[in-house]
Order: C-alpha cells, then structure tokens, then sequence
C-alpha cells in the first residue's frame, strides 16, 4: 500500500506525463495497421473486418481467428474487447500478442490448434481508440463507455439511438453475432481518498490540519454480474447464473500468475456489485440482452503500464486468456434443435431448469451453446414457439455433453380434433346426434377408400423425403450423440 507523501500529487494529469506513459504503445494508426498486417500473414486463419466508427471516425477493427473465418459453422462464438477506458491501453497490447500467439501456434500447439478448429474468437483490440488518442477515459465526447449501456435499473433512455456511436457498435454487433461468451480488459487503479493529522511548530507554536490526498490501489481481479443492485447499494447481487459465472472467473483466476493469490478478492473473483456498483455497464447488457456470459478483467494493477511491462503482462495472462477459451469447448451443453415434422434446424431455446435465464440457439443451424458449472445435475429444456418443449437430464462432469433436441410441431399427437357434423339438411346436429358414432354410407365408401389410399400414399413419401434431410443436417461426427426426441 502507498504511504500519504503529504501532499496532492496532480503530476500524472499533466499532458508531458501523458506522453511518457504512451511511450512504447501502439498509436492508433499503428495498431491498424497491425491488425491488417496481421489479416494479410494469417488471411488462412482469420479475416479482419469493422463493426463501426468512433466519434471522430476510427473504424473499430475486428479480428476473426477460426479455420473457416467466413465462414457460418455450428461452433461457440466469443469476443474479446480492449481499451474499452481511453487511458487503460494494455488490452490493445495483450489482444495483439494473443491473436499472433494463435496464428504461430496454429497445429503446432494442442491448445492453440483445438481454439482455432472449434471456435471462433472475435478480437477487438481498441473500442475506445478516440480516448486513447486523448489520453482520457472517455471517448471523444467525454462519455464513459462503460456506463453507457441500457441498464435493468434504470431503463432511461433504452434506445439504441440514444447510445454513443461505440456503444451502439458493440450492441449491433452482439445482436448480428451469437455470441456465446465474451471479456473485456481493463488495467484498473482507484482513486480514493486518504485523510491524515499534520502537526508541526512555528515561532514555538503548535499547529495542526487534516490533509487530504489521493491514494493509488491497484487490482488483479476477475469480476461477474450483477454490476449493479436494485436499491442502488454495495453488497453481493448474483445473477441467475451465479455459479456459473463464478466457475468462468475461476477458470481465468487460478490460470493466471498470482490473481488467485489475492488478499482482497478470494480466489481473485469478486461479484461486481460487491466491490462497487456501476450501472450502464457492458457486462450486464450482454448478458440480458445477448444471453453472452461477459466477465470484466482486471489484468494490471496500473492503468498505464511501462511499454517494457507489456510482455510480462502477457505471459502472466496468456494461460488465463487461452483456457477460458478452451473452457468454451471442453465443458458445458452443446447441440442444435430440430423441427421433427421437417428435419430442418430451428432458433429455438434452451434453458436449464431452476434457472432464469434462456440461450438462444441460432438461426442458421439451430446451434446452441449452453455454459453450466460442472459438477451438478441439470434439466436442459429446450422450446420453440409453434412446438412442445422437451427435457431432459443430464450430469455435466468436467467434460462437454452434446444434446441434440427434436421437437413436435403442436398438436402433432395423433388426435385429430372433429369438427360437428351436419345432418342430411345441412343443418348442424344437435346434442343427442352429435354423440353417436359417424356412419359411412355404401354410395360413399369407394370415395372414403380412395381418400385414405391417396393420404397413405402421401405420407409414405413425406416420410422417406423427410428423414434423409434431417440426418443431412445433423453433425457429421463419428461419435454419437444424444438426442432428445
């Protein structure tokens, strides 16, 4: 902990401190072309694509690390997000030294080659880069970035349009990926206040005064939802997915050099509203709005690291960054979900019994991707609107289960509902009639047999058209996988 020097030290606001802390960092147009110089070296392993401009016109550039980076495929989607704080940099640092990790270790590194084949990972480096080039936490407009999202306490203002042009980038951007997970970094020191007694003697006298002065802590700490809490106060406030948001912290904290290690939060988690409550924030809207499970990364103690610090702050995260990753592969409910009248995959949803909270499974393939904590028995339920729901239970170890749903349209249960016959006149039968049992009369039978031939006939090729396509669009995998019918 820093000892009070005294006095209130307001060096490090000067624009000369500013510069020397910049030192060594990629300015924005380096970093661009960093990013694009990275697409053109592993273009067979990722594309580089814009989710949108900045207020003073800075495209926000993306990174796609996959084997079939343009490709659509029934695989978890993540994201990382840096220098979502104009003055917290190292994130645009660390995310360039995991993306060109991943591009020299694909098929050569078993962790490496298992991301790149069976995910993809979404990289943007600077969502903030007119803060950065300002040297403040803001944007250009002087908005924290990370207090500009909707919010479930205070739902002033919801519209998109309403947003700083960053803002609505990322909530586009979630609403056009599904994503399945996601983590920002941030390089976190907090001011506050230090109080302190100053005695001293002049001309024999004894003189006192209270002095204030700003005191620097640093964190390493991997934070989850909720954020905030309804009564606007500081205490513990999970989300449905508590457990599993503190499973996902931990994967990051016990990979990491020494944030588990910490005196301040045990095990190097902490629940947001439990450290200090922030509304408008970015992890809280993903998780609401996107069925993303977002965690915020505390990864350096200073907000501006020495540009020498950098490599170091990379080795300390890179286990942490590339299991929680591959904890998106290796554990959890994966499947897609099925119309059985049509073979076809549907967007359906899943959720898990107990729990309040849906995934939504995607339009293209019907995939879904469900993060649980290992460890426990859970009810997986998977609906579509214009189908019945179905369940089933499973036992989630350490390893991943798949689970594919097949779900009946509505009334698809072999009861045909009939409708009140008429009687010779034409009128409706009444009460007594409608009660007994429907004769066919001899004039009629060859035309009822004729009938139920022809819908025979149209069932059997129904049937043999219908299974083939449903099998074409089921994994192509050796290894079975469970179906719920």
């Amino acid at each position: 902990m820093m000892e009070p020097t005294g006095h209130f030290h307001v060096n490090f606001l000067k624009i000369s401190l500013r510069s020397q802390m910049v030192r060594g960092y990629m300015s924005n147009t380096e970093l661009e072309t960093a990013v694009h110089a990275f697409g053109s070296r592993c273009s067979n392993i990722s594309r580089v694509y814009s989710i949108g401009k900045s207020v003073n016109h800075f495209p926000l550039w993306v990174i796609e690390i996959s084997d079939k980076p343009r490709q659509r495929e029934s695989e978890p989607a993540f994201k990382f997000i840096g220098n979502v704080h104009g003055d917290e940099p190292v994130g645009r640092e660390v995310l360039m030294h995991l993306a060109n990790w991943l591009c020299d270790n694909y098929l050569k590194d078993s962790l490496a080659t298992l991301i790149v084949e069976n995910m993809h990972l979404h990289i943007l480096p600077t969502m903030n880069p007119d803060g950065f080039a300002l040297r403040w936490r803001g944007n250009a407009n002087n908005i924290d970035l990370n207090r500009d999202f909707p919010d479930q306490f205070f739902p002033v203002n919801n519209d998109i349009d309403y947003r700083q042009p960053e803002t609505r980038a990322i909530m586009n951007w979630v609403k056009q990926e599904h994503f399945t997970a996601s983590a920002s970094l941030h390089g976190v020191t907090i001011l506050t206040y230090c109080s302190y007694n100053i005695t001293y003697l002049v001309e024999m006298r004894s003189y006192s005064f209270l002095l204030f002065d700003f005191v620097l802590q640093g964190a390493l700490v991997a934070n989850y939802p909720w954020d905030g809490t309804r009564d606007t106060s500081k205490h513990y406030y999970g989300c449905p997915d508590d457990k599993t948001f503190q499973h996902m912290a931990s994967v990051y904290s016990r990979s990491h050099y020494n944030m588990s290690l910490s005196k301040e939060f045990e095990g190097g988690i902490t629940n947001g509203a439990f450290w200090y409550p922030i509304y408008g924030g970015m992890q809280d809207w993903n998780y609401i709005h996107g069925g993303c499970f977002e965690l915020t990364l505390e990864i350096s103690d200073t907000k501006w690291p020495k540009a020498d610090e950098l490599p170091i702050i990379w080795e300390h995260n890179r286990m942490s960054m590339l299991n929680l990753l591959a904890s998106l592969i290796k554990s959890g409910v994966h499947g897609r979900i099925f119309a059985a009248d049509t073979g076809r995959p549907v967007p359906g949803s899943v959720m898990i019994k107990g729990i309040d909270s849906k995934v939504s499974a995607s339009s293209t393939f019907g995939d879904y991707h469900r993060i649980v904590a290992p460890g426990e028995t859970y009810e997986v339920v998977a609906s579509m609107r214009g189908f019945r729901q179905k369940s089933t239970r499973i036992r989630l170890e350490q390893e991943a289960v798949s689970l594919d749903f097949i779900l009946d349209p509505d009334g698809a249960d072999g009861q045909t509902k009939l409708l009140p016959r008429s009687n010779d006149r034409g009128c409706r039968c009444d009460n007594d009639n409608a009660a007994k049992p429907f004769h066919v009369h001899e004039a009629h039978l060859w035309l009822y047999l004729l009938i139920v031939s022809v819908l025979l006939a149209l069932y059997v090729v129904f049937k043999r058209k219908t299974v083939p396509r449903l099998l074409a669009y089921r994994h192509s995998s050796s290894l079975r996988r469970p179906v719920a019918v």
